[in-house]
This record gives structure tokens, sequence and C-alpha cells, in this order.
């Protein structure tokens, strides 16, 4: 898979915004970067091609480890590192430790992937967690929204792996291919893409350039 460059971030809410026609476009808003460059990893010396980023300052409580780690790339301490892995070491070129990445290295219209942690849930049933149907509301059922069986007694005389049951839900990492930006603010660092993201108001976010093609950009590769 491609692999491209990105930034941190914080999801802060949805809104909704109007094209220039009048259309009504629900929006996420990201609070992304700006992020600094901590470290540069290269196929040479660590066996892959990669940014570490860091995202919000952090004033203390930094370990010892880390403290070293920022001294030695000479920037100031931060609360969130990530790194970004690229494709090809071409895309190093032009990146520096120190060099500070904004959100205008998106332009509204492009495509995006949003990697976050979903909304976590907790125990739920399989109604709410796999949308089962469940048994009849009325007529004296006293099935309802129960599991119920699960798998012959004799044959195979077991539950078959990966069966939808009641369990935790959300809390997991999630990824959102392909949201088109809408629009860039760079004096406030944000970044409006279309549709909704992971996560809940004020969690971490990761913003990358699009990785897969959509159908219409196939087709048109296809016939280029």
């Amino acid at each position: 898979m491609a692999r491209k460059e990105g930034l941190l971030g914080r999801k802060v809410g949805m809104t909704q915004i109007f094209d220039d026609d009048g259309s009504h476009v629900p929006v996420t808003v990201i609070e992304a970067g700006p992020c600094t460059i901590v470290g540069i990893r290269t196929t040479d010396s660590h066996g892959y091609d990669a940014l570490q980023l860091g995202f919000e300052p952090k004033r203390k409580n930094v370990s010892k480890p880390a403290a070293g780690t920022f001294k030695k790339a000479g920037v100031a301490p931060m609360r969130v590192l990530r790194e970004f892995r690229l494709e090809k070491s071409e895309r190093l070129q032009g990146y520096q430790v120190g060099q500070s990445l904004t959100v205008e290295m998106f332009t509204p219209g492009e495509l995006v992937d949003v990697v976050g942690v979903a909304k976590g849930k907790g125990f739920q049933g399989g109604v709410k967690r796999f949308g089962w149907y469940g048994g009849d509301a009325t007529h004296g059922s006293m099935f309802h929204r129960a599991p119920g069986s699960i798998g012959a007694s004799s044959d195979p005389s077991r539950v078959w792996p990966g069966h939808h049951l009641p369990g935790r839900m959300g809390g997991e990492r999630r990824t959102v291919l392909n949201l088109s930006v809408v629009k860039v603010l760079p004096e406030q660092n944000l970044l409006l893409v279309r549709g909704a993201v992971p996560g809940a108001n004020g969690a971490l976010l990761a913003v990358r350039k699009s990785v897969k093609l959509t159908k219409a950009q196939r087709k048109a590769a296809e016939k280029a």
C-alpha cells in the first residue's frame, strides 16, 4: 500500500457550510498541526522511510528519555509523537528536523484519509452491535433481544469462529478513506473535510493524503 505525508490533529466537531451554488455540505472541523519534524527515518539507517512528527507542546512531566530525544533534535518537547511512513525515499527530500508542517500541505478538493479511535460504547448486545432484527415484540413472545441458538449440538458441535455475539463495542482504531477537503484555514490551523471521522470531539486524529484511488480516478487512469 502506498504511504503518504500527513498531519496530527484534534477533532473539533461537526458543522455545516454551503457551497457556491447553495448546496448544504456536512463537514468535520479538524485542528490539524502545526506539527514539528522530530526525526527522519531512512531505509539506510532504520530500514524504512518515515517522518516522525510531534504535536502539541508539553511543558512538564517529560521523561528523561523523551527529553533527550527532543534535545538531540533541537525541538521543544511534544505531547504526541507519531510516524508517517512514506512510500519512497525521494519523498523525504525537502524535509528537515525542526521543520514545521501546517494545513497548507492540503488543498481544497484533495482527498484525505482520517485515522482515529472510534467512540467506546462498552459492552453491547447483538441488536445494537451487529444490527440483529431481534424477536417478535408482541403476541406473547418471550424472545426479544437475546442471542438465541448459536449452533447445532451434533454437527458441527461447536460455534464457528467469528460468530456475531454480544461484546465490547467501539474503542478501536478506524480509518475513513477518501474524504474530500472542503476548506483550509491556515490562520486557525483548521481543516474542514466532508463527512464524519472516527472519535469523539477532542480525539486525536491523523490526517494523511489519500492512499487509494476512487472509482472515478481509476477510470480516468485507465483511459489515460
